[in-house]
């Protein structure tokens, strides 16, 4: 995997860093043999979204399993999402940043995956990984470093990155610019589902453990972390945003530091830790598919909205819509 997140890097630490060229680079690990017009075989996409700010490039990778639904199967489709501002934020800063660690943790996943494929290891299920690369994501005025903003708003990404299809949902985004979690490596949040921020369950912890030789390490939630951006309400940062577009259930997967470290700084990113969010991914992505582990308890869920009732209003924009600087803040 760590050999995975260095091309990646490689193709995402430059100015000219777009979804062509990272689409070039998955191909070239699947292999020109494993490419095919046959529904069966990986898809690699690119599409160019245009916004007020600037414009971005999304990334899709599809991973067909043995038994998933693009080959007539049954077993549940994860989606992967890496989940930032930008990759980049030219000219006020040089080089790759923070922010950008959720994009390279999800296509070293989906490179990983992608060499599987091409050797002959079939997943049960479908996985479909999708971000965006952006090399010069504006920025918001800060000392002493800008904060990251997003050439597209959330509603624009969600749109491109959390696809019907998905049963479940990993959310990778860096989650240093805080004092929640003063641990540097890779940490869960719990799962969301429909406004309902339920208990993690033990496969995801057992999982994180076992690729990262530690005991897990965990984030809280507020309500307002789940709410979409735009409403006024303090966010932690745009790690949940994918569930207030999706019926699904969520988790957020953190890449973490021990001290506050903005998501506009450069050589702020750790290849180690990058590596471990690929793994974590591809592991929940190998048990997902096979029945094996969970994201959420399906039946605790179901008994909680019987009791209390629908908490979808909170995928919603509130009762007033009021967009602040706030919201707008990649806080990361």
């Amino acid at each position: 995997m760590l050999r995975h997140v260095l091309e990646v890097l490689d193709v995402l630490d430059s100015p000219i860093a777009d979804g062509p060229h990272v689409v070039t680079l998955l191909e070239s690990i699947l292999g020109a043999d494993a490419l095919s017009e046959s529904a069966e075989r990986p898809a690699v996409e690119t599409r160019r979204v245009a916004g007020d700010r600037g414009r971005t490039d999304f990334v899709t990778v599809t991973v067909p399993g043995r038994n998933g639904r693009i080959a007539g199967g049954v077993a549940p489709t994860l989606g992967i999402i890496g989940r930032l501002g930008g990759i980049g934020a030219r000219p006020d800063v040089v080089g790759f940043v923070s922010d950008g660690d959720g994009a390279a943790a999800a296509l070293s996943a989906a490179a990983y995956l992608l060499r599987m494929w091409r050797h002959g290891d079939r997943l049960d299920g479908d996985v479909i990984i999708s971000t965006h690369v952006c090399p010069d994501a504006p920025t918001l005025p800060h000392h002493p470093v800008p904060f990251m903003d997003s050439p597209v708003d959330i509603a624009t990404m969600n749109r491109h990155e959390v696809r019907p299809e998905m049963d479940a949902v990993i959310s990778i985004d860096t989650t240093k610019g805080n004092r929640l979690i003063n641990h540097r490596g890779i940490a869960l949040s719990p799962p969301v589902r429909q406004g309902y921020i339920l208990p993690i369950p033990d496969d995801l912890l057992r999982i994180q453990e076992v690729v990262t030789g530690a005991a897990a390490v965990t984030f809280p939630l507020t309500t307002q972390d789940i709410t979409p951006y735009g409403n006024g309400l303090r966010h932690i940062n745009s790690i949940l945003q994918p569930a207030t577009a999706t019926d699904a259930p969520v988790v957020g997967l953190a890449i973490t530091s021990a001290a506050l470290v903005p998501g506009s700084a450069s050589g702020a990113s750790h290849e180690s830790d990058i590596a471990l969010a690929a793994r974590f991914a591809v592991e929940v992505a190998k048990e997902f598919g096979n029945g094996s582990a969970s994201l959420h308890d399906a039946e605790e869920f179901e008994r909680v909205v019987a009791l209390y009732g629908s908490h979808a209003h909170l995928q919603t924009p509130g009762l007033t819509h009021q967009t602040t600087v706030r919201d707008t803040l990649e806080v990361h």
